[in-house]
């Protein structure tokens, strides 16, 4: 365990760099998924974002977290829950990390209504709530 903690810690600086690779590689995935008409309202969603330090720890935490929103895998009844939705579903005209939070708890409550009842995702959506609520703090 102590070579473990040693090894994450002398690393931290390489781990940063992964996840905000992550992040940068999604964009133009999460673009060639868009629905239609809505590629430049991702685009500008996740620049506006990008543009601050609480905005680029929201996308690097959410993609992370619940991954591009680009894959089957990542939907239920064909609506899905990860960035790439979170992004579509954000209004424009206000704080960028606030509308960004607001919309994931949106995303992850439709995931909860969708997903198989016999998973019993409600279980999870307090944390997730308060996890992404911090992204407006």
């Amino acid at each position: 365990m102590e070579a473990l903690r040693n090894l994450l810690a002398a690393t931290l600086p390489l781990q940063a760099r992964f996840l905000a690779q992550r992040m940068h590689e999604a964009l133009p995935k999460m673009l060639a998924a868009a629905g239609p008409g809505e590629a430049e309202r991702v685009r500008r969603n996740f620049e506006r974002l990008e543009a601050t330090g609480a905005g680029t720890f929201a996308l690097i935490d959410y993609v992370n977290f619940k991954g591009e929103g680009t894959l089957e895998t990542e939907r239920y009844h064909g609506e899905g829950w990860g960035l790439l939705q979170v992004l579509e579903a954000m209004p424009e005209d206000g704080e960028a990390t606030r509308e960004f939070s607001q919309a994931a708890k949106a995303m992850l409550a439709r995931r909860v209504r969708n997903a198989p009842p016999e998973r019993h995702e409600e279980r999870w959506l307090q944390g997730w709530d308060a996890r992404v609520g911090r992204y407006a703090e």
